[in-house]
């Protein structure tokens, strides 16, 4: 797999309660998000003018694996508006040692990206805290972006 960021945190429930849940993007991410997230397809998330992005979900393969490329973004508050497009955001799920094991892979998402900063710290709180969350005690603490943006720094045009 290509460079990219990558973490992962395990749970009790089965893969197939994950698949849902990581299919459940308002539940856990944004509840700005426009179009189906659970088929393949596309979806839109977007947060104030600081950032939105187009997503292909490319691949659902259940209690396994979702992938989303990602073939539009912009950022307001870098340089390269458009650091994430053509990235892709995987997610794997996998049965280790009775337990499931979620690994969250943002590929493409390295650290020459002005980004880099801001987004592994919004990974982290959407990925090991809201979507683990929502899998473990049936809520995650989506649209989270407004402290996220606040803790650094980040105005909204």
């Amino acid at each position: 797999m290509d460079q990219g960021y990558s973490i992962s945190f395990t749970v009790d429930q089965s893969p197939e309660q994950v698949y849902t849940a990581i299919n459940h993007v308002r539940g856990w991410w944004s509840e700005e998000i426009e179009g189906r997230t659970d088929e393949l397809g596309e979806f839109k998330y977007r947060h104030q003018d600081i950032h939105r992005c187009t997503l292909h979900i490319t691949e659902l393969v259940p209690g396994h694996k979702v992938v989303w490329h990602i073939a539009d973004n912009y950022f307001n508050f870098v340089q390269d508006k458009s650091e994430w497009t053509g990235t892709d955001i995987v997610f794997e799920i996998a049965e280790k040692d009775g337990q499931t094991e979620v690994r969250f892979t943002h590929v493409g998402l390295v650290p020459a990206y002005e980004c880099y900063d801001v987004c592994t710290d919004s990974w982290g709180i959407y990925i090991r805290g809201s979507l683990r969350d929502l899998i473990v005690q049936g809520k995650g603490q989506p649209n989270q972006g407004e402290q996220i943006a606040s803790k650094h720094g980040i105005q909204n045009a």
